[in-house]
C-alpha cells in the first residue's frame, strides 16, 4: 500500500514540473518571471547611449541609405553589435534629451580634424598606421576631406567624388600632364592614383607605396622589363624607374626625361665616352640612338652591355 502511494506522490509530481514554464534569474523582489530578458546591444547597455534605432526616428533620411553602407555591413556581421551610429558620434542620450541640440552630440563636419581622424583611426589604424605622419594629414586634411561616410560618390572606400577628379582636385600641378601627348591613361579610367600612391601615408617621396622592390610599383604592369636579369642595368636598380621615366606624363615617347635617347644616355654616360668608344659626332641629333644596339636596356641575362 505505502508503495502505491509513492508511485501516485511520484507521477503527480512529475506531471507538475513537466507543465511548468522556463523559470529565470529573480529580481532584487525575490519574484520570479518566465518572460525572455532582452540580451543588451553593444550601445542600450552602456550608459549614455541610446541605440540607432532611436538616431532613425529624427535621421530617417540618413537611415534609409546605410542599409548599403560598408559600416552596416560590418554591424550585420556582428550581429548589429559594435558599429552604430554612437560609435562614431558618441553616446546620443544628451542630444535626444535636449531635443536634438547639436552641441550634445559629436559632429565631424563641425570638429578639427585632430578630433576627427582619431574618431576615424579607431578603427581603421591598423590598416592606415602612418597617416598622422602623411603629409595630408600635416597639411590639415582629415578623413572626411576624402570620405563621405553617409553620401559617398564612389562605390570605391567611400570617396566623395571618384578619382582622377578627387585627387586632381588639390593636386592641380600634375592635372596638365594626364593631356600630354604621351601618358598614363588616368583620365581614361586605366589607371588610379591609389595603384601608385598610397594617400593615407607611407614612408616615401610622394606617397609612393611600398614594394619588396620599389621599381615594382612600375614593374607590376610592365612586366616584360621586370627581371630579375643576369646583368642589369646599375641605374635601374640604384635610381629606380623615374632616372630615365617621368611617370604622369610626357611630350617624349615612352615617358622619356629627355627628347632624345642619345641625350638622355648621355647624361649618365658622357659624350667623351661616346666619341672616344663608338666614334659618335658630339652634338649630333642624327646618330643612331644608343638602343639601336643596346636593345636591352633594362637589363639582359646575355650580354653585359645590353645587346641583344
Amino acid at each position: 500500500m505505502k508503495r502505491l502511494l509513492l508511485c501516485v506522490a511520484l507521477v503527480v509530481g512529475l506531471a507538475g514540473l513537466w507543465n511548468t514554464g522556463p523559470v529565470y534569474a529573480a529580481g532584487k523582489t525575490g519574484q520570479q518571471t518566465n518572460a525572455p530578458q532582452t540580451p543588451p546591444t553593444a550601445t542600450t547597455g552602456a550608459p549614455g547611449y541610446v541605440g540607432s534605432e532611436t538616431c532613425l526616428t529624427c535621421h530617417a533620411e540618413v537611415g534609409k541609405n546605410f542599409a548599403n553602407n560598408p559600416h552596416s555591413k560590418l554591424a550585420l556581421m556582428h550581429n548589429g553589435k559594435g558599429i552604430t551610429c554612437e560609435s562614431c558620434h558618441g553616446p546620443g542620450q544628451a542630444h535626444v534629451d535636449s531635443g536634438g541640440e547639436i552641441t550634445k552630440i559629436f559632429l565631424p563636419s563641425k570638429a578639427p580634424a585632430s578630433q576627427i581622424d582619431a574618431t576615424c583611426l579607431g578603427c581603421h589604424a591598423g590598416v592606415h598606421p602612418n597617416f598622422e605622419r602623411s603629409p595630408h594629414a600635416k597639411a590639415g586634411l582629415s578623413c572626411i576631406s576624402c570620405h563621405s561616410i553617409h553620401a559617398p560618390q564612389s562605390e570605391q572606400a567611400l570617396l566623395k567624388l571618384p578619382q582622377p577628379t578627387l585627387c586632381l582636385s588639390c593636386h592641380t600641378d600634375v592635372k596638365g600632364s594626364f593631356d600630354m601627348p604621351f601618358h598614363h591613361p588616368v583620365n581614361e579610367g586605366g589607371v588610379n592614383c591609389t595603384d601608385c600612391h598610397d594617400a593615407h601615408g607611407t614612408f616615401q617621396n610622394s606617397n609612393l607605396r611600398i614594394t619588396a622592390d620599389q621599381n615594382m610599383i612600375c614593374t607590376k604592369c610592365h612586366m616584360d622589363v621586370r627581371g630579375p636579369f643576369v646583368y642589369e642595368h646599375a641605374v635601374v636598380k640604384g635610381e629606380g624607374c623615374m632616372a630615365c621615366h617621368t611617370p604622369h606624363g610626357s611630350q617624349n615617347a615612352r615617358l622619356l626625361n629627355m627628347p632624345t635617347i642619345n641625350t638622355l644616355c648621355n647624361q649618365c654616360h658622357s659624350q667623351v665616352s661616346a666619341d672616344t668608344i663608338h666614334g659618335m659626332n658630339p652634338g649630333s641629333q642624327e646618330l643612331t640612338p644608343c638602343t639601336g644596339c643596346h636593345t636591352m636596356i633594362h637589363g639582359s641575362n646575355l650580354n653585359a652591355a645590353f645587346i641583344r
